[in-house]
């Protein structure tokens, strides 16, 4: 039945005269008279008499039998819209219990209690049920004219407040939809931000990286010129030294040889010249500095290959063991000072990859272990190795380790646990997004007290494009 023109009344009354003057009044019966319908049709044209809509009258001859009626109806989805509830009902329930039991089940039941007399007057009746908005009284003996009038106006009024209920919830529905679709796009329009943000973070770092490729390369041409030359000069002076040294020797044996006063004075010029220390420092010195060199030109060289940019964005096969070692050349003073560190390292076969990125990506992990360092001088160490069609790259640390509800989030972008200024909260979240561009893995595993483990899997071979 439709919720909105519910017809149906639930009398419940001990007295069975009771109910027959109710289906006398709401359900009287339709007289027939055909021929008075055909002669008035003749005189005045067929017209369609409005009806009087129809009441559907239930009867109970109890509380509780007027309950199991409701409950029933209700299941059945047919619900009354109004309930005649008779006061005094000597066997069983009286007609405030009664109420009570209905409005348990159904709130929205209008009712007009029918009385002679009452084991209650009015105000402690709405006092009891509090429901001076659903409750009408109806003394015995009654008009039949109320009574229609009363049955037609509670249930206009259940079905207007059915009406206005319906509504609400339409409301509350379309409320609660549109509150949905503001927190989908707030979640999408923050998701959006972040993304944003670690998209130009990214950027950043790859201009960064760009900018120091280009010095680098720019230091690199400028720096290797005058080492090659101070190499070759080294080289030579370490020469034109080891020519003179049996001269020197020579002079030593002929002025031990001369005697007197000219070996004398010999003598003193030498130990003036400090000539057997200048002998055996000035090959010291020269073999330092050629080392130097070296040095000045790996550091060069090992910041080339870390920052090398990829331009053009295309796959290229690098050495992934080469990779670490310029890196940690590159971190080497954040280190010194912290922690030991040890290499475990297995041969691995050319990856195809984007290097300075994985460059970058190694970096971020051992400066991470480098700070996570305590007071005492810790360990980091570094292990790789290949499984399957993935070569696979290990940093742990012997630090401080991470709290479980921290270990959730450290890939968030912008999470960080360092003091304001000290950290971006990006370093994890761009190395997350450079293994996952290359078809890897980055996962950790910590135990407070104890360290922290990163361990990072990358495909030899590429199946994607580089974007």
């Amino acid at each position: 039945m439709s919720e909105l023109s519910n017809r149906r009344i639930l009398l419940i009354d001990d007295m069975p005269s009771i109910h027959e003057d109710f289906r006398k009044i709401l359900m009287p019966a339709t007289p027939q008279s055909v021929e008075l319908d055909e002669m008035e049709a003749a005189l005045f044209g067929a017209q369609t008499r409005p009806e009087r809509p129809l009441f559907e009258l239930d009867s109970a001859y109890g509380g509780e039998e007027g309950l199991g009626k409701l409950i029933q109806a209700l299941q059945e989805q047919r619900p009354y819209a109004l309930a005649f509830v008779d006061m005094r009902m000597p066997d069983g329930w009286d007609g405030a219990k009664t109420i009570e039991h209905l409005w348990q089940h159904d709130p929205q039941l209008q009712v007009v209690v029918c009385t002679a007399y009452s084991d209650y007057s009015w105000d402690e009746l709405l006092d009891r049920l509090q429901a001076h908005d659903r409750l009408l009284i109806l003394k015995k003996p009654f008009d039949n004219i109320e009574v229609q009038q009363m049955a037609n106006t509670l249930l206009t009024k259940w079905q207007m407040t059915e009406r206005a209920s319906l509504q609400m919830h339409h409301l509350e529905h379309l409320v609660d939809q549109r509150t949905a679709q503001f927190k989908q796009a707030s979640e999408d329009l923050q998701r959006e931000i972040d993304e944003r943000k670690q998209l130009e973070g990214q950027l950043v770092q790859s201009e960064k990286l760009a900018s120091l490729g280009q010095l680098a390369a720019g230091v690199a041409h400028e720096i290797n010129n005058p080492i090659g030359f101070i190499s070759s000069n080294l080289g030579t002076l370490d020469g034109y030294f080891n020519q003179l040294r049996p001269l020197f020797d020579a002079y030593h044996s002929i002025g031990q040889s001369l005697g007197g006063e000219s070996a004398a004075r010999l003598q003193q010029q030498r130990e003036a010249a400090e000539l057997d220390f200048l002998l055996e420092d000035i090959p010291l010195l020269i073999r330092e500095s050629k080392e130097g060199i070296g040095r000045v030109g790996q550091i060069v060289k090992d910041l080339k290959d870390f920052s090398r940019v990829d331009t053009q964005q295309q796959w290229q096969w690098a050495n992934l063991q080469q990779g670490i070692e310029s890196t940690l050349n590159i971190v080497a003073s954040e280190l010194k000072y912290k922690a030991d560190l040890v290499k475990d390292y297995q041969p691995l076969p050319d990856i195809e990859c984007l290097p300075s990125q994985i460059n970058q990506v190694i970096m971020n992990l051992v400066v991470n272990a480098a700070q996570a360092m305590g007071p005492e001088r810790g360990t980091i160490t570094l292990r790789t190795g290949v499984e399957g069609d993935n070569v696979w790259i290990e940093v742990a640390d012997t630090g401080s380790g991470i709290p479980p509800d921290t270990l959730q989030k450290i890939f968030d972008p912008f999470f960080t646990t360092k003091p304001v200024g000290q950290g971006t909260g990006l370093g994890l979240s761009l190395s997350y997004g450079i293994v996952k561009k290359h078809g890897g893995d980055i996962q950790v595993r910590s135990e407070l007290g104890v360290g922290t483990t990163f361990r990072v899997e990358l495909p030899i071979r590429q199946n994607r494009l580089a974007v």
